[in-house]
């Protein structure tokens, strides 16, 4: 009986393994911080909110805007952090780009998309 507890538990550890390294994770098989190197167009529009939103900026984010997973961990990521980007000023861009189907109200870490 111990034997078969002791494989339960392994045969467990290698399902919860083989979920986590499937390469999928919040942007899929890209890296948020991969995600976060193309947004330079965004760079003053992430830094200042009175600052207007290139359109280069908006294609990019809306290639990902529909993911508010992916959009909350690149806005987050150390890339954006060390670029400058001002998270709380970063998150008003889907509304600043004036996408109708932005995740209105989502939690991305200590704020909230408007």
């Amino acid at each position: 009986m111990a034997s078969f507890l002791k494989f339960l538990c392994i045969l467990g550890l290698v399902v919860v393994l083989a979920g986590v390294s499937d390469g999928n994770g919040e942007c899929g098989k890209t890296s948020p911080d991969d995600e976060a190197m193309k947004l330079a167009p965004c760079a003053a529009a992430a830094q200042d909110s009175n600052a207007a939103v290139p359109a280069a900026c908006c294609a990019q984010v809306k290639r990902f805007g529909q993911n508010p997973k992916c959009l909350c961990a690149v806005l987050l990521s150390d890339t954006a952090k060390a670029s400058g980007v001002n998270p709380e000023i970063a998150i008003s861009i889907p509304k600043r780009c004036n996408f109708a189907n932005r995740p209105v109200g989502y939690k991305c870490g200590p704020y909230t998309l408007p």
